[in-house]
């Protein structure tokens, strides 16, 4: 299964199922990395991996629509089967969304529907966690649509939050599941345990 990437900022999971394809643990290729941001760290992490990548944003597009069709364009040049969501900041533009129906993934650091929505994203959750008392946060990758968080659950993790924790130190024990349950999902895909909404 060839997987293309959208990424902002590190892409720290991108890099985690990028080394399960090369390990043989994910039967997928990781075929194209599109980043909004020209210094993003995934960009540095796809010339690095010799995958094809491009930056892709306002700048480059200034024009939404134009933006979005061009990515499409891009996915579908790498025949990118499922569009995998690794720290991307922006939303998925109609087009995008249309033609990958129910074949795009993104993972958040909260146990969807709480914690997430617009502006709920990296350390606004863990803060947001903490500030409430909560005792158990979460990792949930979920399909992604029209609205921000929304898309189909395809799975979750629980993970306690100690009394001792800040936003940084949960931040860490979240990331590490985050990894883990993004390349176990995809394998669950690939194999057909999960079906995907199309």
């Amino acid at each position: 299964m060839n997987l293309g990437f959208l990424a902002s900022h590190n892409g720290s999971n991108m890099q985690a199922i990028i080394n399960a394809c090369r390990s043989g643990r994910l039967t997928a290729r990781p075929v194209v990395v599109i980043s909004n941001n020209r210094d993003s760290g995934a960009l540095e992490r796809a010339r690095k991996e010799n995958i094809p990548w491009f930056h892709l944003s306002g700048r480059t597009h200034p024009d939404a629509e134009d933006l979005d069709r061009e990515i499409v364009d891009v996915l579908l040049n790498y025949d990118v089967k499922l569009v995998i969501l690794a720290g991307y900041m922006k939303k998925i533009g109609p087009v995008t969304l249309a033609t990958f129906p129910g074949h795009i993934l993104n993972i958040h650091p909260g146990l969807l529907p709480e914690y997430g929505g617009q502006g709920m994203y990296g350390q606004r959750v863990h803060e947001a966690v903490l500030a409430a008392g909560a005792r158990v946060t979460g990792v949930t990758v979920h399909v992604v649509d029209g609205i921000y968080d929304n898309g189909p659950i395809l799975a979750q993790r629980k993970i306690t939050v100690k009394k001792s924790d800040t936003a940084d130190t949960l931040a860490k024990r979240v990331l590490a599941v985050e990894h883990e349950l993004y390349v176990e999902t995809i394998d669950h895909i690939i194999r057909g345990e999960i079906k995907l909404p199309a």
